[in-house]
């Protein structure tokens, strides 16, 4: 879930309320509707990114940790709005901060999961230079999860053969495979969490996250947005 799916698009708040209590009604419902061991890996965009302070002259390094913060900000939003609903929760962190949430293990992670808890990571894997597309595709490899959906927030539905904002011919696919995502350099998400997705055959799903019921119908496994395995 990327950040600025958080921030609202009619005001200056970086963190939209009414979002994100909509996205905890999903989580929380899709939870229990279809019994599932959910975690949630959560950027941080919509408050900080690394890249954009290292284009202005800040260190990469410092910018990139000062992103991973906002991460873990978005976390603990999240958090709440999801255990008001009787949902319970752990937000695990790459950086240590124990008052603030734990620290993460994979043992531990995995162990949330098994008791029914829902878990939010934050703060990336804790290194600059990797994106929050990279970190969940290594977290999700390493709880063993079945599939990385990929939630979009700008109004595309899935992997298009172009910028369909600017293209209106562009034509949207159902399925890829990795191969064609980096033969034809298809800007789904970081090419280095495509590349690892790939060697370690974890299978991707890129839908639109904004669209009211789609992460219910994504989790559940409907024919929605662009498959890539």
């Amino acid at each position: 879930m990327s950040g600025e799916a958080l921030a609202s698009s009619a005001s200056d708040e970086t963190i939209d309320a009414t979002v994100v209590e909509r996205l905890a009604d999903e989580i929380t419902g899709s939870a229990a509707e279809l019994d599932l061991q959910l975690a949630i890996m959560v950027g941080g965009g919509n408050i900080w990114r690394g890249t954009t302070g290292a284009r202005h002259g800040l260190d990469r390094a410092t910018s990139d940790t000062m992103g991973m913060l906002a991460t873990v900000v978005n976390a603990l939003a999240l958090q709440d709005a999801v255990e008001r609903r009787g949902q319970p929760t752990r937000v695990l962190t790459a950086v240590h901060m124990a008052e603030v949430a734990e620290p993460y293990i994979r043992r531990r992670a995995i162990r949330h999961l098994e008791k029914g808890r829902v878990v939010i990571f934050a703060a990336g894997m804790g290194n600059p230079y990797f994106t929050t597309d990279t970190s969940a595709a290594l977290r999700a490899a390493e709880i063993e999860a079945e599939i990385l959906l990929k939630g979009t927030h700008s109004g595309v539905d899935g992997v298009y053969s172009a910028d369909p904002k600017l293209d209106p011919t562009a034509s949207r696919y159902e399925r890829l495979s990795f191969k064609e995502v980096l033969q034809e350099d298809l800007r789904v998400m970081d090419m280095t969490a495509i590349t690892f997705c790939k060697d370690n055959e974890l299978p991707i799903l890129v839908f639109d996250l904004m669209g009211p019921g789609n992460l219910r119908r994504a989790l559940g496994g409907e024919e929605i947005g662009t498959l890539i395995r």
